[in-house]
């Protein structure tokens, strides 16, 4: 059998949405309650919590790591079957940035010139990235297991998409330490922080995720 015959026929067997969709979410909720004990014996909450979820900077941080979240599972919930396409996620999740890169890219701009790096590099900016990162690890781990033992066959984009979709978790717990508040550093160091495990999904992803 040709191997685009396989394909269509694996693809016939997979029933949309029955088993890929609980199997990541209980990913996302294993991945998140390891993240926040990482918070809590790690990082430590952040010194205004929980005066935190009556300020706006707080939510928003929060709606652009769960929208990522959200560009994430839609694309490994496709790539995890045969020919699986991730464009809704991906597109969902280039238009987030985008909106929010133009608005902060537009507060910078109207800002002060000596107040503009300030913006941008807030306080931790040295280590936002690596502890978003390093609370990603272990749902990337499990999220590929997961998507292992499915059908995935773009294995280099299947990983990216577990990368993406556990960045965008382990940013979502992040905020409850991170006090930053300005949308410049968001867009930037949170979204490498979210990035860098995509770029690590996807370089194990034809190792780890290759059918045997």
């Amino acid at each position: 059998m040709k191997t685009d015959d396989l394909i269509e026929a694996l693809s016939l067997d997979v029933t949309p949405g029955v088993g890929v969709r609980p199997r990541l979410a209980l990913a996302a909720g294993i991945g998140a309650a390891v993240a926040l004990v990482l918070v809590v014996l790690w990082l430590g909450f952040r010194p205004d919590y929980p005066q935190a979820f009556g300020k706006p900077m707080f939510w928003m941080k929060a709606a652009y790591a769960a929208l990522f979240a959200l560009a994430g599972f839609w694309c490994v919930e496709r790539l995890s079957r045969p020919a699986g396409s991730g464009r809704r996620g991906l597109t969902l999740a280039l238009a987030v940035f985008g909106l929010v890169g133009a608005i902060s890219l537009w507060r910078w701009m109207g800002a002060e010139p000596d107040a503009r790096m300030p913006l941008l590099m807030g306080h931790s900016w040295r280590v936002c990235p690596r502890n978003i990162l390093t609370l990603a690890l272990p749902m990337l781990a499990l999220t590929l297991i997961v998507v292992r033992n499915l059908a995935p066959t773009r294995l280099a984009l299947a990983g990216a998409a577990a990368g993406l979709f556990s960045g965008g978790v382990a940013a979502l717990i992040y905020g409850l330490h991170c006090p930053e508040s300005t949308m410049p550093f968001v867009t930037v160091w949170y979204s490498l922080g979210m990035i860098a495990p995509a770029a690590i999904g996807a370089a194990l992803g034809p190792w780890v995720l290759r059918w045997r």
